[in-house]
C-alpha cells in the first residue's frame, strides 16, 4: 500500500509540473486581465476537470484490473509490471523519435513586445506624413468572451485529456483491490491540483522563467523512466 502511494505520488507530480497544465492558465488570465483570485479559481476548475475525467477511466480500469487479478494471480505478478514497463518502453521511443507534443502556449508578453515594436516601427515610418486624415480605430481591447466561457473551453480539453500513464496504473494498483483505486485517485486528485495552483501563484508573482523547457521537451522520456522503474520495482520488489 505505501508503494501505490509513492508511486501514485510521483507520477502525479511529474504529470503535473508538464507546462501544458498551468501555462496556458496565466497567459489567458493576463490576457483576459483575470485577478489573481479568479485566474486561481479557474486554476481550480480546470483541474478539477482534468482529474475528473482520469479518475472516471481509471476506476473503469481497476475494477477490471482487480476482477482479473481475483481470478488470476499472474496479473499482479507479471502482467500488471510489464503493462506499466510496456508502456513506458513506447514513451521513450516517441520521444527518441521526435514524437513531441509540442504545445503552442499563449506569450502575452512576447506578444505585447511584438506589438508594440510594429507600433514603433509603423509610427517612425509614418512620421513625416501627415497629409492624410488619421483616422481614430482605438477600438477598446474586450474580449467578448465571458469569463465562464472561456473557463468552459478550457475545462472541456482538459477533460477529454487524461493521463494516460496513471490510468495504466490503475491497473497495476487495483490489484491490492478498492484501496489501491482510491489511494490513487486520491493522491493523483489533491498533487496535481495542488500543483497546478503552486505553480499558476508562482508564474503570477513573476517567476516566469521556471526551467520547464526540458521537462515539456522530454515529458515522454522522463514519464517512461518513471513507468519501466515502478514496473521493475513491483515485478522485483515484494512488498
Amino acid at each position: 500500500m505505501i508503494a501505490v502511494f509513492l508511486a501514485s505520488l510521483l507520477l502525479s507530480v511529474i504529470h503535473a509540473s508538464i507546462p501544458n497544465h498551468w501555462l496556458p492558465l496565466i497567459a489567458i488570465g493576463k490576457t483576459e486581465k483575470w485577478t489573481h483570485s479568479e485566474t486561481m479559481f479557474g486554476t481550480v476548475v480546470t483541474g478539477l476537470a482534468h482529474t475528473l475525467s482520469t479518475v472516471i477511466i481509471g476506476i473503469i480500469v481497476g475494477v477490471v484490473g482487480s476482477k482479473l487479478s481475483s481470478s488470476y494471480g499472474i496479473i499482479s505478478g507479471v502482467v500488471a509490471p510489464a503493462i506499466l514497463v510496456v508502456l513506458g518502453i513506447i514513451y521513450i521511443i516517441l520521444d527518441l523519435s521526435g514524437a513531441k507534443h509540442s504545445h503552442d502556449h499563449f506569450t502575452p508578453d512576447k506578444t505585447h513586445h511584438d506589438s508594440d515594436h510594429d507600433h514603433h516601427h509603423d509610427h517612425d515610418h509614418h512620421h513625416h506624413d501627415h497629409s492624410h486624415p488619421h483616422k481614430n480605430f482605438a477600438i477598446p481591447k474586450k474580449n467578448h468572451k465571458t469569463k465562464w466561457a472561456v473557463l468552459s473551453t478550457l475545462s472541456l480539453g482538459m477533460f477529454l485529456t487524461p493521463c494516460v500513464e496513471i490510468e495504466a496504473y490503475y491497473f497495476q494498483a487495483s490489484t491490492i483491490g478498492w484501496a489501491g483505486i482510491w489511494i490513487v485517485s486520491a493522491v493523483y486528485t489533491f498533487v496535481t491540483i495542488g500543483a497546478m495552483l503552486l505553480l499558476v501563484y508562482l508564474g503570477m508573482k513573476g517567476v516566469k522563467h521556471l526551467r520547464s523547457h526540458f521537462l515539456e521537451e522530454h515529458e515522454k522520456r522522463i514519464t517512461g523512466i518513471v513507468l519501466i522503474a515502478v514496473g521493475l520495482i513491483i515485478y522485483f520488489v515484494k512488498f
